[in-house]
């Protein structure tokens, strides 16, 4: 089958062009003129030229193709112009949903993220059900995430388009050339460079495994329907501590409370925004995130789809081992 994939040169979208080649299909990549595609290095891909938020780029890319995943988002936890991800981020979705409705395409993969849903407030994991609102949604990402989502479901209920939603918790593994928030952090750690830590955790999961959680929402997956695509639940201090004892380096000992770190978030942005800085190593909307433990569970996709996924230190083995061999780790 001839599939396209948005978000072919990124992280997650380069993991899914790998699986969907793997099992046989067809890939023709969208990609702007100026897209890093080291990823897609020695793969046999289509490449076709195109700007998610330049409607008429997108005329006749899905032409042809029986099957779309839209994997691209603009993933950055700090931006200075919030309002732009948010348009960028929707206006992307409206505007490829609109082209695979032209070409009739019969089967779709929407890419979201966990950062739509509801974390419960009694410490039980959050899963596709959790209540949850705009109001909800901490930064920029978060709400143009939860946008984009209500958009995707708008065309399901009022076009009939073949839909299915994933939502990736925190992905982790190698070629993570940008890197993504996570990345750094992986990063960060395994250069000794994140002495102390707050009371947060993530779900963590390897970027591969949910690769194939795509492809089994391709395959088995209910139009309509989103599915959790993670790992493993972890304390922050357990996921530093696996990833410096893989770097070979000693953990950080020292936890600071959350109201200490935010003065310095509040400086970091600040010292950006006047300097024109790149993005503080620390944020107001990462600080007040990490006062929820972002736990989430997969049971609903390894129930209907049969997805699994490995231990979380396999995918901070092979993220470090990348990282390393790829010079990031000086």
């Amino acid at each position: 089958m001839k599939i396209l994939v948005t978000g072919g040169t990124g992280f997650v979208g380069s993991a899914v062009v790998r699986r969907l080649l793997h099992a046989g299909h067809e890939i023709r990549a969208l990609v702007r003129p100026d897209s890093d595609r080291r990823n897609l290095d020695g793969f046999d891909v289509e490449p076709a030229i195109g700007d998610l938020n330049d409607p008429s780029s997108l005329t006749g890319v899905c032409a042809g193709c029986e099957a779309l995943f839209h994997v691209a988002a603009d993933y950055r936890l700090w931006t200075r112009d919030g309002a732009k991800m948010i348009d960028t981020n929707v206006g992307a979705v409206r505007n490829i949903m609109e082209a695979a409705m032209a070409a009739d395409v019969s089967r779709i993969v929407y890419t979201s993220s966990v950062a739509t849903l509801g974390i419960p407030t009694n410490g039980v994991p959050g899963d596709e059900e959790t209540p949850v609102s705009f109001d909800d949604m901490i930064g920029f990402y978060k709400q143009s995430k939860f946008r984009a989502e209500q958009e995707v479901r708008k065309f399901i209920s009022e076009h009939k388009l073949p839909v299915v939603i994933v939502n990736p918790s925190t992905p982790i593994g190698p070629r993570d050339i940008k890197p993504t928030p996570t990345g750094q952090m992986v990063v960060r750690a395994a250069a000794g460079k994140m002495p102390a830590f707050v009371d947060t955790g993530l779900n963590i999961v390897h970027v591969d495994d949910v690769a194939d959680g795509h492809l089994l929402a391709f395959e088995k997956g209910k139009i309509g329907e989103r599915y959790v695509l993670g790992g493993e639940d972890m304390n922050l201090r357990d996921i530093l501590g696996a990833i410096t004892k893989i770097a070979g380096i000693a953990a950080p000992k020292f936890r600071l409370p959350h109201g200490a770190v935010l003065p310095i978030a509040y400086l970091a942005q600040a010292w950006a925004y006047v300097t024109d800085g790149k993005e503080p190593f620390a944020t107001v909307d990462g600080i007040r995130m990490a006062k929820k433990h972002m736990f989430f569970s997969s049971e609903k996709a390894k129930r209907d789809l049969g997805y699994q996924s490995r231990p979380a230190q396999d995918a901070f083995a092979d993220a470090v081992d990348w990282f390393r061999a790829n010079g990031y780790l000086k």
